[in-house]
C-alpha cells in the first residue's frame, strides 16, 4: 500500500482552504496557529508542493492547492461514514451548527418534540460562526442565514421573514418616523449587512441614512441592544415575534422582504444518512416558516 499523509495534516489543509484563514482554521480544530501551519508545512513536505499563497492574515489556494482540495475533498465525508457506519453508537448522534438566537427561539424550544418522537437520536448543539464551512469537519448539518447556499451542497430554504425595525418602546416619543434615524444609530448582524437597504429601498427612502451603523456576530446581543435603547435594530420579524422581551416593539409599522434567509444545508451524502434525513423532516414539519412580503 502506498504510504499517505498523517489525516490531520490533510484536515489541517481542507479547513485552511475552506475558512482562508490559518487562524480560524485553527480555532475550528482547537489548535494554535503555529501547530496548524506545522500540520500544513508538513503535508506540503510529503506531497512535494506549496499548496497555498499566504498573506499577511489569510491563505489562498494555488493552482496545485485548488486541483488537491478537489481530488480530496469528496472523500472526506465518505471516510467519515466509513467510521461512523463502524460504530452503531454514532450511527443516531447528529452535529448542527445554528446561529445561537436561531437556537434558543427556535430550535432548542422545539427540541423536545423530536426527542419525544426519537428518543435514540442524540442532537448535539453547536452556535460557533463558520458554520457552511464547517460541513463535514466535525459538523454535519448547518443552518445558517444567508443569500445563496454554495450549490454544492443541498439546501432548503426554512425561512425568508421580513425585516423590520425594531427598537425600545421608550424611545416612541422621540423617534417617529423614519426621518428620525437620523438622530440614532441602527443595529445590524454582521451576517445580515444588507438588512436596512433592503428596508430603505422598500420604504421607498434610498437614501435615508442613519446617524450610524453598529455591526454584531450574535442576534440576542442585538436585541438586548435595543431593548436598552441603544439603537434601532433591523432584524427578522420573527426575531421580535419569539422574543420575551417586552420592552421591544416594531418601529414604523413598514416591512421589507429580506434578502437573507434561513437555510438547511449538508452535504449530499450526508442527506443519505438516517439523522440527518430525521432531522430535516422534522424541522419541516415543524419550525419552517412561508411568509409574503
Amino acid at each position: 500500500m502506498r504510504r499517505l499523509p498523517p489525516l490531520g495534516s490533510i484536515q489541517a489543509f481542507v479547513h485552511a482552504a475552506r475558512l482562508g484563514s490559518v487562524k480560524a482554521a485553527a480555532d475550528s480544530l482547537a489548535l494554535s496557529s503555529p501547530a496548524l501551519t506545522r500540520r500544513i508545512q508538513s503535508l506540503e513536505q510529503f506531497i512535494g508542493t506549496t499548496l497555498f499563497e499566504r498573506h499577511n492574515n489569510s491563505v489562498q489556494l494555488n493552482a496545485r492547492g485548488r486541483a488537491f482540495l478537489a481530488d480530496v475533498e469528496p472523500h472526506i465525508e465518505s471516510l467519515a461514514s466509513a467510521v461512523e457506519r463502524v460504530d452503531e453508537n454514532a450511527r443516531m448522534r447528529i452535529r448542527i451548527a445554528v446561529p445561537s438566537l436561531f437556537a434558543s427561539q427556535r430550535l432548542m424550544p422545539a427540541l423536545p418534540k423530536l426527542q419525544q418522537r426519537q428518543p435514540d437520536l442524540l442532537v448535539d448543539v453547536d452556535t460557533g460562526p463558520n458554520r457552511i464551512a464547517r460541513l463535514n469537519d466535525g459538523i454535519d448539518v448547518a443552518i445558517a442565514i444567508a443569500d445563496e447556499i454554495d450549490e454544492r451542497l443541498y439546501s432548503r430554504m426554512l425561512e425568508r421573514g421580513l425585516v423590520i425595525a425594531i427598537g425600545s418602546r421608550d424611545l416612541l416619543e422621540r423617534i417617529r418616523i423614519p426621518a428620525d434615524l437620523a438622530k440614532i444609530q441602527i443595529l445590524l448582524h454582521q451576517d445580515m449587512p444588507k438588512a436596512f437597504d433592503a428596508w430603505r429601498n422598500a420604504i421607498g427612502m434610498p437614501e435615508l441614512e442613519p446617524a450610524g451603523t453598529s455591526y454584531f456576530d450574535a442576534g440576542q446581543l442585538i436585541l438586548d441592544a435595543a431593548a436598552g435603547g441603544l439603537g434601532i435594530a433591523f432584524m427578522l420579524d420573527s426575531h421580535l415575534e419569539a422574543s420575551t422581551d417586552a420592552r421591544l416593539v416594531q418601529f414604523f409599522g413598514k416591512a421589507a422582504k429580506s434578502p437573507y434567509a434561513y437555510w438547511f444545508a449538508c452535504s449530499h451524502q450526508s442527506l443519505e444518512r438516517k439523522p440527518v434525513g430525521i432531522l430535516h423532516n422534522w424541522l419541516f414539519e415543524e419550525i419552517a416558516v412561508e411568509k409574503a412580503a
